[in-house]
């Protein structure tokens, strides 16, 4: 018998209301294994999403589960969940490892097992040499570090980050990016929240994507472009002589337009451009043109995003 996988994450209809305030309206939405990004400009309700998730927020109408289990006031489903708020909360005069050893306390550990758990996630984090100075002293990248460090010292099974990125720079982006990936392929998933859009893409496919309290989409984002049916697909082609290759491409019923971009390039808008990448190849070779790159245009995260907060607002 085939096993079935489990949701993590689990919105049956969810709404969240503040007085007359939308912060979620009827969400259903199914979150799976490993990592998953959520995106949404400001206000879009991130916040509110994950603040049901985390069971901090009841829900006004609906069903959320985490694990399988309702999470509202249920101490052992949110003690396997770790989170990493987006803002500052410290007592800025612990050290990092006061800090993280008190978190850890809070989740039941004590004695031996705690120092272990304490050491482990700090070294993890990479804040092993920063752990005896005290937290008034860290960088914004050190803190968002030892936040990280105290959301995974209680071994969680759901890691919820909400703009973990915030203040490192690109090696500390780098370190933590492969940080999550390394969890991810442990069994640990985890839920990210960013509106540096790149970076979550170089993270994970599977996305979340609010606005106005609403799913706009959710799944693969290649997936997600491929159902956007009124919006041509852009082409991105790198060429020696792209006037040439224009004229020849305008007579073709597949495109729908052509615009030069750079001395080198060009771009192509289609609705099928299966049939394009199947006829470009023989065109170039047959009037002998020098082409370096052929590459969607606008199946990026942010493209598709761009598009469809869009045509939602």
């Amino acid at each position: 018998m085939c096993e079935i996988e489990l949701a993590v994450i689990e919105l049956d209809k969810v709404s969240k209301w503040y007085g007359e305030v939308i912060g979620l309206n009827n969400v259903t939405a199914t979150i799976g294994a490993g990592i998953t990004g959520l995106v949404g400009p400001n206000g879009a309700g991130k916040s509110t999403l994950m603040g049901l998730t985390m069971g901090q927020l009841h829900p006004s109408k609906g069903v959320i589960r985490v694990l399988g289990q309702k999470v509202w006031n249920a101490p052992a489903v949110l003690s396997q969940i770790g989170y990493c708020p987006e803002g500052d909360v410290f007592w800025l005069n612990l050290t990092g490892s006061q800090f993280v050893g008190f978190l850890a306390k809070q989740s039941g550990m004590s004695g031996r097992k705690r120092r272990e758990a304490v050491q482990k996630a700090i070294e993890l984090t990479g804040m092993t040499s920063y752990a005896g100075r005290a937290i008034k002293g860290y960088s914004k990248g050190m803190r968002q570090r030892i936040k990280i460090a105290q959301a995974l010292v209680h071994s969680p099974r759901l890691l919820i980050l909400d703009e973990p990125f915030t203040g490192t720079d690109p090696v500390g982006r780098h370190e933590l990016g492969n940080l999550f990936r390394s969890l991810a392929e442990q069994g640990v998933d985890v839920l990210i929240s960013s509106h540096v859009l790149h970076e979550v893409e170089a993270l994970t496919s599977q996305m979340l994507m609010i606005d106005h309290g609403r799913i706009i989409a959710q799944g693969d984002v290649h997936t997600v472009r491929g159902t956007m049916h009124d919006r041509p697909h852009a082409i991105r082609v790198r060429v020696d002589q792209p006037r040439r290759l224009a004229i020849y491409l305008a007579g073709l019923d597949i495109i729908t337009g052509v615009k030069i971009t750079a001395p080198d390039a060009l771009m192509i808008e289609t609705p099928s451009p299966e049939q394009v990448y199947q006829q470009l190849p023989g065109l170039i070779l047959e009037k002998g043109l020098t082409v370096s790159e052929i590459a969607a245009a606008d199946e990026s995260l942010e493209a598709v995003f761009d598009y469809l907060t869009r045509r939602s607002g």
